[in-house]
Parts: C-alpha cells; sequence; structure tokens
C-alpha cells in the first residue's frame, strides 16, 4: 500500500482474522486506554485483560465499555477460565461472561491439569455463545512437549471449535514456545506451521526479537500476542518494514 512517499506492505484492515495484535493489559486506566487508541488504536485488535486483573481492578465494566466504544475486542486471561474449571464454577463465569457483554472467551491449562477430552469438550461447549481463544503449552519452563503433541492438541482445539489457538509464552516470552531464555523453538515452529495454517494461530511474542522471528517467518500478517500496550506502535513499525530489523517487509 501507499503511505505518503512510500510503499509499504498491505495490512487487512479492522476487523481482522489475520495480522493480529493482541495487547496484554496489567491495568490499564481509561485515560491510558484512550492515550493508547489515539497513538495506535488502528492497530490494537484485542485487549486481554491479564491473569485474574478483572476480579481486583476498580474499573473492569467502564474499562470494558471504553474498549468496546473504541471498537477494540476484550477477552479475560485464561487463569479465570482455569480456576472456574478447578473451582466447578464455570457455569458461573459464563453467566459473568454474559453479564459483562464479552462475546470472546480464553480457554487454557497452562496451569492446571486438565484432560485434554474435557478441555475440548469445554472449547465445543463455549463456542456455541462465545468466540473461543484456547492455549496451548505450559507456563512452566521446565516442561517441554513433542512438537507432534503439539500439533495434535491444536489441531484438536481448532476442530473442538476455537477460533484461534494461543501458542503459549507467558508474558515473559520464557515458555512454551520459547526456551528459558527467550530463544524461538525453532524446530517446533517448523513442525506446527507444516500441519497447521499459520493464520490459526496467535503466537505468544512479548519480545521484540521475538517479533522480528515471526515477522521475518511468516510476513506482517501473522497473529501476535502479549504486546505491551507501550510496544504496539514499535509492532507496527515492524509489520510494516519501518525498522532496520524487518525493511525487507517493505520492498
Amino acid at each position: 500500500m501507499t503511505s505518503g512517499p512510500l510503499e509499504l506492505p498491505r495490512r487487512s484492515a479492522k476487523p481482522r482474522s489475520t495480522g493480529i495484535t493482541h495487547v496484554l493489559d496489567r491495568g490499564l486506566s481509561l485515560r491510558q486506554i484512550d492515550d493508547l487508541v489515539e497513538v495506535c488504536g488502528d492497530s490494537v485488535d484485542i485487549v486481554k485483560l491479564g491473569w485474574g486483573t478483572a476480579l481486583a481492578t476498580g474499573n473492569l465494566q467502564p474499562k470494558l465499555d471504553r474498549l468496546r466504544s473504541h471498537g477494540i475486542t476484550a477477552v479475560l486471561g485464561g487463569t479465570l477460565t482455569e480456576l472456574a474449571i478447578r473451582q466447578g464454577r464455570v457455569d458461573g463465569l459464563v453467566a459473568w461472561l454474559h453479564e459483562l457483554g464479552l462475546e470472546h472467551v480464553e480457554v487454557s491449562d497452562g496451569t492446571i491439569s486438565l484432560d485434554p477430552e474435557e478441555k475440548r469438550g469445554l472449547i465445543a461447549r463455549l463456542a456455541k455463545e462465545f468466540t473461543v481463544l484456547s492455549e496451548v503449552g505450559s507456563k512452566d519452563a521446565e516442561e517441554i512437549m513433542a512438537p507432534y503433541r503439539w500439533v495434535e492438541q491444536i489441531e484438536a482445539e481448532l476442530a473442538a471449535g476455537a477460533w484461534k489457538v494461543i501458542a503459549e509464552a507467558r508474558e515473559t516470552g520464557t515458555a512454551g514456545i520459547y526456551r528459558p531464555d527467550g530463544e524461538v523453538r525453532k524446530g517446533l515452529i517448523d513442525e506446527i506451521a507444516h500441519a497447521i495454517d499459520p493464520a490459526k494461530l496467535l503466537f505468544e511474542a512479548p519480545r521484540k526479537d521475538q517479533q522480528v522471528f515471526f515477522l521475518r517467518r511468516f510476513g506482517p500478517d501473522v497473529n501476535l500476542g502479549n504486546i505491551a500496550p507501550d510496544e504496539v506502535l514499535s509492532l507496527e513499525t515492524l509489520r510494516l518494514g519501518l525498522r532496520s530489523d524487518t525493511m525487507e517487509l517493505g520492498g
């Protein structure tokens, strides 16, 4: 696309199904949301209220209303779903999500031990009422899952009704698809991408070097998650080849 004097990579328009930027909210105020939108609102697709912050923040409903007014999807952290499963309170969680007016839900098992069949059943159930983002991978950096198991789980969760499957990395980028030092498990990514359309995946990539890897590997419209609010504009410039790290994307 042409932007000013330059030819830049074509970016999909909102609402997007590819090129998604998924932002991790650790406790944004309404003013910070407005500031984020002022600077780079067209680049923000999903804001996840991290972990269980939705139950601890003092501005939950106003925040959800503000995000909605800006055309940004809100989703609560998968930790809340895991707690609901652990406590046998999934029905209560579903009712609360409807009360809040949320249309998306995250289903993860990065902390609790959940039978895969039970997880797929929950995805299928929730997919009748919500857009489901499921998550594969452990938050424990010491737990290494074979690539074929990643592929099996991702395929099964997509078949169960997940809209996108999130590849786990934690907010630090040091687990799941990464080694403890943050290095991408490239062989794992190759195995996953060989079997599954990357457009159906959302790769958590909180660090710049991780974002650069996925942009070079899959192009500017790769789905990336756990992006810090103050890194959204930086990521967009990487997508558009406006930084030396990804200048080749700009042609």
